[in-house]
Order: structure tokens, then sequence, then C-alpha cells
């Protein structure tokens, strides 16, 4: 079974499909998918992304690969991760001018 883009809740877009045979990097075409749904709104601010390791699983490669493309996202601002909370589409704060998270119903 594969994760969609978004996990719980499903929220539909394509799944990803990583092309091994390019010469995009498998990290890259992650993140690049990712960032695309993301600004899109195929991914709605407050979306949770699939765990690192779930992610690699449903795509076949190294964990690694995922977690990197998550740590790019992250720099830029496209998603915000929380320890244990996951990572999620982050909302940009109109006020501040940078990446924040919307926990919604997942607030402490």
């Amino acid at each position: 079974m594969s994760h969609p883009v978004s996990p719980q809740p499903p929220a539909g877009p394509a799944e990803n499909a990583i092309d091994l045979e390019s010469a995009t990097p498998p990290y890259e075409q992650v993140r690049r998918q990712i960032s695309v749904a993301a600004s899109s709104g195929a991914l709605p601010p407050g979306t949770r992304l699939p765990s690192v390791r779930a992610l690699a699983a449903d795509l076949g490669i190294a964990p690694g690969t995922v977690a990197r493309a998550y740590k790019e996202l992250e720099a830029a601002g496209v998603v915000v991760t929380a320890g244990r909370r996951g990572t999620v589409v982050a909302v940009t704060s109109p006020v501040a001018g940078r990446a924040e998270a919307y926990w919604g119903p997942y607030s402490a």
C-alpha cells in the first residue's frame, strides 16, 4: 500500500513517483513534488506528511533520501517538523513573513 503525498487524512494529489533513471537525484524529485503540491494547494497548510520511513518504503528509496528532501523543504519554509508531531505543510505568517506550523486539532 503506498501513501499519497499527503497521508492521514489522504488529501488526494497523485501519488509520488520517483524516476531512478532520471538525471535528477531522487531527493530532489521528492522535494520538488512536495513543494509543487504545497504551492498549488494540493497539500493545504497543516497537511501532515508521511513519516520519513513510510514514504521511503513506499517509494523504494533510502530513508536518508527522504530525510534530505524534508530537511531542504524545512529550510525553504515549505514544511515544519516538530518531533513526534511529524512534518506538516507550513503556513506562511503574513506578519512575520516566516513559516509556521498550523497544528489545528494537534495543538497542545
